[in-house]
């Protein structure tokens, strides 16, 4: 498994009627984050791309990465309705939203 791949991938909707798209790594991660519009960057917009960009050059850890993206989509309301959060050691998953 590449180190940049994400455990369980984040499911994002970017408009409704839209498909919902997988972002599987860091990578995507940070090609989504640089398409933002700039007027719509935030303190939770620069941990995410902080943390992804940090994933890839080993300052921190790839989950930790999908983390941070993902609070940040969950905020922005981008994270599809039937997303699932993996637990922090091996735990069962949990749904985000009822």
């Amino acid at each position: 498994m590449d180190r940049l791949q994400f455990e369980v991938p984040v499911r994002i909707t970017t408009a409704a009627g839209l498909p919902v798209e997988e972002i599987y790594s860091v990578e995507q991660a940070l090609d989504f984050l640089q398409g933002w519009p700039v007027r719509r960057q935030g303190a939770l917009y620069q941990a995410a791309f902080n943390a992804c960009f940090g994933a890839t050059v080993d300052l921190v850890e790839t989950e930790e990465a999908c983390r941070a993206f993902m609070a940040f989509c969950r905020v922005s309301r981008l994270l599809a309705r039937d997303m699932m959060v993996p637990r922090k050691r091996g735990g069962e998953s949990r749904g985000l939203r009822a």
